[in-house]
């Protein structure tokens, strides 16, 4: 989708970056790069890597090789508190709320890095309008929300640090389609409302492709595709591996574990 406030200067760069959980290699020579005020995405299938790229990024895994830029500093192995405080904020899979405390201590919880206390109630007020029910559930402890709650609770507590860059991974875990059409449907409306940078890992190509304005393929660790995603919805590959449609147009299974061969 097209976005106005998109610039060509990148916010985030990874150049030939590689991470490994023991002998294992998980992302190998990974380069991309995300644009002030876009939406990105890395699609891939499960064990592809793509969670691997936001933990490194973040700095909860230390990559063996390669560099991490983020607004044209290097961030590569730093420490993922002072990466907080540089404005990049991880709303990680499976949402990870802290469930003992209230919905409103988990929205503190967000901008701890902060002192402007006006600003912080501003962006308070901000999230409650994003997901009304958040201020609904304001004194609950966080642990009884349900899951698409929850996961409400997570962006909105990476809101409140008014980060330049949101990593995003997989929002629509475990959701119903009609919760995970309303999370990417508020996902597009922070970045264009508020400008912030999102990059997106996500399983559902559909949701991803069509809330972002540009993709990476991830296979087996590697970049294997790159364009905008009005372009890689049309690519016959991407019907079929991701979208679940065959060159003629009709719904097919969908083939993660097939060898793929990219044209």
């Amino acid at each position: 989708m097209s976005n106005a406030a998109i610039t060509d200067q990148p916010v985030l760069k990874l150049q030939n970056v590689e991470s490994a959980y023991g002998p294992i290699k998980a992302i190998r020579g990974v380069s991309l790069q995300v644009r002030r005020g876009e939406i990105a995405t890395v699609l891939g299938s499960n064990g592809a890597g793509k969670t691997t790229i936001l933990k490194t990024i973040s700095g909860i895994i230390d990559p063996r090789k390669g560099s991490i830029e983020f607004k044209g500093a290097d961030i590569t192995a730093r420490d993922p508190a002072l990466i907080v405080r540089q404005g990049l904020s991880h709303v990680p899979e499976g949402r990870e709320v802290f469930p003992l405390l209230s919905v409103h201590d988990n929205l503190l919880m967000g901008a701890y890095t902060r002192s402007d206390r006006d600003g912080v109630a501003t962006d308070m007020e901000a999230v409650y309008g994003y997901f009304p029910i958040l201020l609904e559930r304001a004194s609950q402890d966080a642990g009884l929300l349900s899951g698409g709650q929850q996961q409400m609770l997570s962006i909105s507590r990476a809101l409140m640090a008014r980060p330049d860059l949101i990593l995003l991974d997989e929002p629509s875990l475990g959701l119903s389609p009609k919760l995970t059409k309303e999370i990417f449907e508020i996902v597009v409306r922070i970045n264009r409302e508020r400008g912030t940078t999102i990059l997106l890992v996500e399983q559902n190509a559909n949701m991803a492709l069509n809330a972002s304005d540009y993709g990476y393929v991830l296979e087996n660790g590697r970049i294997v595709m790159e364009d905008t995603c009005a372009n890689l919805r049309e690519k016959d590959d991407i019907k079929e591996f991701y979208l679940g449609f065959k060159d003629d147009g009709v719904r097919g299974e969908r083939r993660w574990k097939k060898k793929k061969t990219w044209r």
